[in-house]
């Protein structure tokens, strides 16, 4: 009883830290696009106080949230050269266009002037969201795939992407990926999508990615699944008491309501689902909040894919490719202290975060339960950066090990080669490098900064692309 009344209490500590930085998040965003819309008002008003200048639209503060693209305009579309740089979200995350002007890379993207930052479904799953990425590049309707879509329960197609943001990509116009946390893994279930030509009507291979950059990657699972309610025996369901319990019904009734303008702010991605009210109606919802239908009674969506089970599950069919350079920042916000491992510090680890360093620190697997592998030891798993296992960001290694190298200094790793994973452990929590850059201060420059000098400078197949900065000095 005391054990059971502790996880309640926990759980009701967990989920109100979660839904206060939601909440931060949230109004920080409509904040900023209020402000900016003033602001923009403002300009007017000065200029005419009685009318708008001749042909200037008026601003509309509730299309604030709308991205330029949503309200009709053109989408910034790059051509061939040099391959752009493509920052891919992680669970929870959003890209351009969504929460206003809010960055989820904090700004990241304005360090280079051919930088994509596209919107993929928050918490859909693994292959949904890598199927969403190749048809944001290349242009035409989401494909979700005959099998999966009729497996999982979802319409087969999503949405239509009139213009490519990148519809040079191909082997000789690859890109550069830079994935966060879960998006360094959809990354790599694209890359071998394009490598076993899963894209009906185009001639893929693995060639058209130059490179992946992971941050904080989940390339092997995480034992925070199942704190936050995943079953440890199966990584596949949930506690019937527990975090995600909360999370899942949250969403289905915000996917239900469906109130278009939120949505066009916010969205977790489920829309192939047809969960909205107009749809289904209220014997609908009660379906969905029961489990009999929608993402979470199919299993698809992000946790399934992040528990050490369902890691292993992608990576069993998931190749390192001999022609793609490969390099992986590690984060831990943990030390050895009398041979224990605990939190390296208070203060310097976000408020959201600290309880999530010390719960991981202490994780045990259950002695009635299997082992996730073969040679599973707990310790291993000890270090982490507050929502992921240190040890699952170097590189893929369960079930089978890739080439890796770890780097301690960056001549390590001079000259690049292509299929070896180069990996540097760096002394930080899962979200200093995003959303708020004040946090991670001047290394939040030498991080960024260096990951895109190596994609411009270092990552190629021929000869060293020109620079558009340098080519007039």
């Amino acid at each position: 009883m005391a054990r059971f009344i502790l996880s309640l209490m926990e759980l009701g500590v967990s989920a109100t830290v979660h839904m206060l930085f939601g909440l931060y998040v949230f109004s920080t965003a409509v904040a900023a696009d209020i402000s900016q819309a003033a602001a923009a008002s403002g300009c007017l008003l000065l200029r005419r106080p009685w009318a708008p200048p001749e042909g200037a639209p008026l601003v509309d503060v509730a299309a604030a949230g709308e991205s330029d693209d949503r309200r009709g305009a053109a989408p910034v579309i790059l051509h061939a050269s040099p391959p752009p740089i493509v920052l891919v979200h992680g669970i929870f995350g959003f890209g351009k266009g969504r929460l206003g002007g809010l960055s989820y890379f904090a700004g990241a993207e304005k360090k280079d002037d051919r930088v994509l930052v596209p919107d993929l479904g928050s918490l859909t799953s693994i292959h949904d969201r890598a199927r969403e990425l190749f048809y944001y590049l290349k242009g035409g309707q989401v494909d979700y795939g005959e099998e999966h879509s009729k497996a999982c329960g979802h319409s087969r197609f999503g949405r239509i992407y009139h213009t490519g943001h990148y519809p040079a990509w191909d082997e000789h116009s690859p890109v550069h990926f830079v994935g966060h946390s879960a998006g360094a893994q959809v990354v790599r279930v694209l890359h071998q999508m394009l490598a076993d030509k899963a894209f009906p009507g185009h001639d893929t291979s693995e060639d058209w990615v130059l490179s992946l950059t992971s941050l904080s990657g989940a390339l092997n699972g995480t034992t925070r699944t199942y704190y936050d309610g995943m079953l440890v025996e199966d990584g596949r369901s949930m506690k019937y008491i527990c975090l995600l319990q909360l999370c899942r019904l949250g969403v289905i009734v915000y996917d239900w309501l469906d109130i278009p303008w939120l949505k066009n702010y916010y969205n977790f991605g489920f829309d192939h689902y047809e969960m909205s009210r107009r749809k289904v109606g209220f014997s609908g919802l009660i379906n969905l909040l029961v489990g009999h239908t929608g993402p979470f009674a199919s299993g698809d969506w992000i946790l399934p894919d992040l528990t050490i089970q369902g890691s292993m599950k992608l990576n069993s069919r998931l190749r390192t490719f001999p022609n793609t350079f490969y390099f992986s920042y590690a984060t831990k916000k943990t030390r050895k202290l009398f041979g224990i491992t605990v939190p390296s510090s208070v203060l310097g680890v976000h408020p959201m975060l600290f309880l999530r360093v010390l719960q991981m620190c202490m994780w045990r697997h259950p002695q009635s339960a299997p082992l996730p592998y073969k040679g599973y030891r707990d310790e291993d798993w000890e270090d982490n950066d507050g929502a992921l296992n240190t040890i699952s960001m170097t590189h893929p290694r369960i079930p089978i090990e890739h080439p890796h190298r770890l780097v301690v200094d960056d001549s390590d790793c001079h000259p690049l080669q292509p299929g070896i994973w180069y990996y540097k452990i760096i002394e930080a929590d899962h979200i200093l490098f995003i959303v708020n850059r004040e946090r991670a201060g001047v290394q939040f420059d030498l991080l960024y900064d260096g990951i895109f000098q190596r994609c411009r400078k270092h990552a190629f197949r021929k000869s060293p692309p020109t620079v558009p900065n340098e080519t007039s000095q």
